[in-house]
């Protein structure tokens, strides 16, 4: 390689060999070859060490006046600078696919979460070729590159064991990963991945696991061995936990420190965090405090025998997110003793978006019965009788809207509003002592999280590449921020941003905003309506004098407002926003939002030790008559244990062996457990167990009769009053022969089987009662021929 600095704007640098003689014996005095230099990025590129918490809005970190301490955040605020309009796209995967690409979620096809992807470019959730990712640039111009914690980036039909791989973070250019891959996990039983191989966690509950701990000695380890080998070459860390997102899962000895804090409810709340605000300077002296979002009661309307519960709810909010900022703290602790603090780039973003409006008016016990529709189901009787299980691992817990709004003080809205700030502006810091002088300051210049890219690769002196792997690049959408570091008064240049998410939809532009609601965030199920896109109504404000939206001014100017509503479908055409797509039930199933399956048909034949297979991954097995057939080798002392198990402590269901008898349980949402117990002991040898569920139909949700089987020959029935319609949780999975993650029951006698688990088939609506599987019958389903 060349000595000379080399051309960055063709990825990867080409290996040009040296033009000049070449001489026959390596002996001979005119031998000459310029040294060997490692590939390493021009001199003066920082470390760079990008921090994403999840779920967390304006209002909630101690550093922006929130109630929750983060003593962590602070300090990387009073020897930096904190950027108070930072703007994200109100949803999870949006924002982290922009973050990481430095263009608008539309313009990767990432409109909304990968779970909810459709065929429509802007929606497809795969990233474009010729959008390279932050990482894949870095690391192609020797930075070392490592992503810890939540991805939430892979196309469903991708994320089986098979892959494919190119949307997987080492796919995207991380030279290491360990974390998850969906958009949320059990922080007691997290679904783990090192690089593209599943790991199980290092322990139990039980015995003091908890992930946020995990995560951080891994992202700490690798830091450390990134500069004991390579001590010359600067390091991306990308570092986002599944914290603060539900289920609002953490040890009592954090959420107890806030015993009484939030007695006082959620408008008391907000009042105090206003206050707040407004001393630290986050806010201007002169901003107001928006009313109360519309249908949102107040404290003073809820049941007094509710409000245990729900201050508990808030308490352990409090306590997971004081949590997750002492992780942060650790990583912080390790860079100075490493000596390399002051030097390092450190962005941090205290959310992916607003707070989550996401677990029902009341808060929830179990957050997948709110997503699933359900939360009629959950009675406040019935959360009062779980209280101290909050939080704990027999939960999957989240809290009341009115919480969440508090978290966005001042602003209106929450998570999914694309259109408020609400939803969208996140309090963000920026530490890098070695890189400008300002210390403890804030700045005021509109920003957005497509943005990082370009202020990651300004400050590491990289230009934006022209091609990446052959393919020409499409230029980053985001502008840096690194001309405000040493500049508060520095005229902004980010003057234009659309939002959009479900249809609520939003437009910047040189102080005003023009925005529309279209849907609200708690109100998902198939019963929910929205009006016509054109019928929307569209509010107006100066933010240049109105910092908090508090103002509507749609009336006094509608030119004005027309005209950015005009503006607003320019940039919407423009980066492949349309066609809106506002549904909800319907993106979440493949065949009517037009996405692959990846399991097709009716039938699919799973092998022993096959595991760690989400949902997508196997057939659906909801709303619809079913069977799971296996075959067995027993032991001559008899078997245990699971021999197929999908879902886990917030719903699922598990064909299980105790006793020496089959078993089944269906986990109706953690509300209730149906058990049908095998009448017959299975014997040593080769034998097949099946379970048939016969569904009564007439919707979704439906119960079903339940028969087991040994060898063909019934052996025990039984009964599921209810189930789940869409989806038992967003990480859990199906497996053979063991269950990993949470328990779907805690009626094991053993939990790995105790056998051998050959095979299990599921089929799907019961055509044939044949109750046992042929040998040919196998070979052929096995081949994809049915």
């Amino acid at each position: 390689m060349s000595t000379s600095e080399p051309s960055r704007h063709v990825l990867p640098i080409p290996d040009i060999p040296p033009v000049g003689l070449t001489t026959y014996d390596a002996k001979d005095p005119d031998t000459s070859y310029p040294p060997i230099v490692p590939l390493r990025p021009p001199k003066g590129a920082p470390n760079v060490l990008v921090v994403l918490i999840d779920d967390v809005g304006f209002g909630a970190s101690s550093a922006f006046g929130g109630p929750c301490s983060t003593p962590n955040f602070e300090r990387l605020a009073a020897s930096g600078l904190k950027y108070n309009r930072f703007h994200t796209t109100a949803l999870c995967s949006p924002t982290r696919s922009a973050l990481l690409t430095g263009r608008n979620h539309h313009s990767v096809g990432m409109g909304n979460i990968a779970e909810l992807a459709t065929s429509a470019p802007g929606n497809n959730s795969m990233w474009p070729n010729t959008a390279a990712p932050l990482a894949k640039i870095l690391n192609l111009n020797g930075y070392s590159t490592a992503q810890f914690g939540k991805c939430h980036e892979v196309p469903v039909w991708e994320t089986s064991p098979m892959g494919p791989y190119r949307q997987w973070p080492t796919g995207m250019g991380f030279d290491y990963f360990y974390g998850f891959l969906g958009g949320e996990t059990n922080q007691w039983y997290p679904a783990l991945y090192e690089g593209t191989t599943p790991v199980e966690p290092c322990g139990t509950p039980e015995n003091g696991y908890y992930f946020n701990d995990d995560l951080t000695d891994h992202a700490v380890k690798w830091m450390r061995q990134q500069k004991a080998l390579m001590p010359d070459a600067p390091f991306f860390a990308y570092y986002a936990p599944g914290a603060t997102h539900a289920p609002h899962h953490v040890p009592n000895d954090w959420s107890d420190k806030y015993k009484g804090t939030f007695d006082g409810g959620w408008d008391a709340l907000r009042e105090q965090t206003f206050a707040r605000q407004k001393e630290l300077g986050v806010i201007p002296p002169d901003a107001e405090l928006t009313e109360r979002s519309p249908g949102i009661p107040a404290w003073s309307e809820i049941d007094d025998a509710l409000k245990p519960v729900l201050a508990r709810q808030m308490e352990i909010y409090a306590g997971y997110l004081e949590n997750t900022d002492h992780h942060v703290g650790l990583l912080l602790d390790a860079l100075e003793d490493m000596k390399i603090l002051e030097e390092t780039l450190i962005i941090t973003i205290i959310g992916d978006n607003g707070a989550s409006a996401e677990g029902s008016l009341q808060g929830t016990f179990n957050e997948m019965i709110t997503l699933g529709g359900f939360a009629a189901l959950e009675t406040a009787k019935a959360m009062a009788s779980k209280i101290d299980q909050f939080g704990g691992p027999e939960s999957y817990n989240h809290y009341a809207v009115g919480w969440a709004h508090a978290m966005d003080t001042p602003y209106q809205w929450t998570k999914q509003v694309a259109s408020h700030f609400g939803g969208t502006r996140n309090g963000t810091i920026v530490h890098w002592p070695a890189g400008f002088q300002a210390r403890g300051e804030v700045r005021a210049q509109f920003h957005h999280v497509i943005d990082v890219a370009p202020t990651v690769l300004e400050v590491a002196g990289l230009p934006q590449p022209t091609f990446v792997n052959g393919v020409q690049q499409k230029p980053m959408e985001g502008v840096s921020m690194a001309y405000s570091f040493d500049d508060a008064a520095a005229p902004e240049r980010h003057e234009t941003q659309y939002f959009e998410m479900f249809g609520n939809r939003g437009i910047y532009h040189k102080g005003w905003t023009a925005v529309t609601k279209h849907r609200t965030p708690w109100e998902t199920g198939a019963d929910a309506k929205t009006p016509a896109f054109d019928d929307d109504v569209w509010e107006l404000y100066d933010t240049t004098t109105d910092w908090t939206q508090a103002r509507d001014l749609a009336r006094e100017h509608p030119r004005k407002l027309h005209e950015l509503q005009r503006l607003w479908l320019i940039e919407a055409v423009k980066y492949n926003v349309v066609p809106l797509d506002d549904r909800f039930v319907e993106r979440g199933l493949p065949d009517s939002a037009g996405r692959p399956r990846l399991i097709q048909g009716k039938r699919q034949l799973l092998f022993g030790g096959m595991g760690r297979l989400t949902e997508n991954s196997v057939l659906m097995m909801k709303n619809t008559s079913f069977s799971l057939t296996a075959e067995l080798v027993v032991p001559d002392g008899g078997a245990e244990g699971v021999i197929v198990a999908q879902g886990g402590v917030s719903g699922g269901h598990s064909l299980y062996v105790k006793g020496g008898k089959p078993k089944y349980c269906y986990n109706f949402f953690g509300l209730e457990r149906y058990y049908v117990d095998g009448t017959k002991k299975i014997a040593p040898g080769e034998h097949q167990v099946r379970m048939e569920f016969t569904y009564d139909g007439g919707g979704v949700g439906k119960g079903g009769d339940v028969t087991l089987f040994i060898d063909g020959v019934e052996a025990g029935t039984g009964r599921v009053e209810q189930t789940e319609a869409f989806l038992f949780s967003a990480d859990e999975t199906c497996d053979v022969g063991d269950e990993y993650g949470s328990p779907v029951t805690t009626d094991y006698g053993a939990k790995k089987f105790t056998g051998e688990v050959k095979w299990v088939e599921i089929d799907l609506g019961l055509d044939d009662h044949n109750h046992l599987i042929k040998p040919e019958d196998r070979v052929t389903l096995a081949m994809g021929l049915q």
